[in-house]
C-alpha cells in the first residue's frame, strides 16, 4: 500500500422535494455517517476528501477526475433521491475502473430486491420466511395470518409499521394498497414471525467474520402491539416506540443460538456475493427456529448505529475497520488491474 493514498469518500445528496413527509430521516442521516467517515480516514492519515453525488452526475464525474483518487469509500445508498438505483451507482465505479470499499453492482441489485433475494436465500437451503409478491390488492395470498406487508425494494424500514402487521383481509388489502400506491412498487407480503429480533454484523477482513449478535428489545411494548422494528422505532429518537425498542449488543442467548446466527449470517454474506460488511437481519419463533428477514450490504455505518455497535462489541476499532476496508479495496484493485498488465 502506498504511504498515503488518496481516497474520496462520497454519498449521495437528496434533492428537496423528491420525498416528503416524515420518511426523511433516514435520508438526511447520511451526511451525517459521510463526514463521520471522512473525519475518521483522515485522521487515519489519507489524504482524503468528502464529495457528494447530486443530480449532475457529470459534475461529480469532474471532481473524481480532478482528484483521481485512488480508493472510494462509497457510501452512496442512491442516486437523484432513488433508491432503487443504488446498484447503478456502484456499476458506474465498475465501468471507470475504480476501486471502492463494500459490496458491488451485482449484490446490492440482489439485495434490494428482497423477493428475489429470499428465493436465492432459499435455494441454498437458507431458511426464509414464506411470502409473496403482490402487485395489487386484488390478487390472492395463499398464506396464514398474521402477515406483515412492505415494499419490495425500500430499506431503513421505509414503509414499515405497527399496521404493517396485519390479521385478516380487510386489512391486508388495506395495506398493499397503501404500499403499492405510495411506494410506486410491489408490496411483498410474509408470514409475520412473531418472535425475537436479532441482526449479525458481518466483517470481512480476509475472511467473513460473524461480529456479536445484537437482538432488538421489544419486553417494553405493550401486549397485543406487534413487535416490529418500524420506521418512527429506527429513526425518531425521541418517538415512544424508539425507548421501548432498544438494541443489545451482545444480545443474552444461549451459545447454540448464537453459533446457530453467526453461521446463517456469514452464509447468508456468501450466497448473496457481499463484500467487505454488510448486516444480516433474523426472526426466530418460539420454537427456536430462525428465519431470515434480509440482508444488508449496505447498512448505516456510523458511529452511532448498530455496526459500529457491534465492533465496539468485538473490540474493533471504528479507524481499523475502516482501514481494512480501504485495504481490500486496495487489493481488489490491484488484483484485477495489475500493473504489468496495461
Amino acid at each position: 500500500m502506498n504511504a498515503s493514498p488518496t481516497v474520496a469518500v462520497v454519498y449521495n445528496s437528496y434533492p428537496e422535494g423528491v420525498r416528503s413527509g416524515p420518511e426523511t430521516v433516514s435520508e438526511e442521516a447520511v451526511r451525517g455517517m459521510a463526514r463521520e467517515v471522512f473525519e475518521c480516514v483522515e485522521a487515519l492519515g489519507y489524504r482524503a476528501s468528502l464529495i457528494s453525488l447530486d443530480k449532475d452526475i457529470l459534475d461529480f464525474a469532474g471532481h473524481l477526475s480532478e482528484l483521481r483518487p485512488e480508493v472510494l469509500v462509497n457510501l452512496c445508498e442512491g442516486f437523484d433521491g432513488r433508491p432503487e438505483l443504488e446498484a447503478n451507482v456502484a456499476a458506474a465505479f465498475e465501468l471507470l475502473g475504480l476501486a471502492f470499499t463494500g459490496s458491488g453492482s451485482k449484490c446490492l441489485s440482489l439485495c434490494q430486491d428482497k423477493y428475489r433475494a429470499k428465493a436465492l436465500l432459499a435455494a441454498h437451503s437458507l431458511p426464509t420466511a414464506r411470502g409473496r409478491l403482490v402487485y395489487s390488492e386484488e390478487e390472492g395470498i395463499g398464506l396464514e395470518f398474521p402477515l406483515i406487508v412492505k415494499p419490495n425494494f425500500e430499506d431503513a424500514s421505509l414503509g414499515i409499521y405497527q399496521d404493517s402487521v396485519v390479521t385478516d383481509e380487510e386489512g391486508l388489502r388495506r395495506r398493499v394498497r397503501q404500499v403499492t400506491g405510495t411506494y410506486r412498487q410491489p408490496a411483498l407480503v410474509e408470514q409475520f414471525i412473531d418472535g425475537r429480533e436479532f441482526n449479525v454484523a458481518v466483517f470481512e477482513n480476509g475472511s467473513p467474520r460473524a461480529l456479536p449478535v445484537s437482538e432488538i428489545d421489544y419486553s417494553d411494548l405493550p401486549v397485543g402491539m406487534p413487535r416490529v422494528l418500524g420506521y418512527e422505532a429506527k429513526w425518531y429518537e425521541d418517538h415512544p416506540l424508539y425507548k421501548k425498542t432498544p438494541p443489545v449488543c451482545p444480545a443474552v442467548i444461549a451459545e447454540e443460538q448464537r453459533e446457530k446466527l453467526q453461521s446463517l449470517a456469514v452464509s447468508a454474506f456468501k450466497v448473496m456475493g457481499c463484500r467487505d460488511y454488510a448486516r444480516v437481519d433474523f426472526r426466530m419463533d418460539g420454537q427456536g427456529q430462525v428465519f431470515i428477514l434480509e440482508v444488508n450490504p449496505n447498512p448505516d455505518i456510523s458511529l452511532g448505529a448498530g455496526y459500529a455497535r457491534a465492533l465496539r462489541a468485538a473490540g474493533i476499532e471504528y479507524g481499523a475497520f475502516w482501514q481494512a476496508q480501504i485495504e481490500n479495496a486496495l487489493r481488489r484493485k490491484a488484483e484485477n488491474d495489475p500493473p504489468d498488465a496495461r
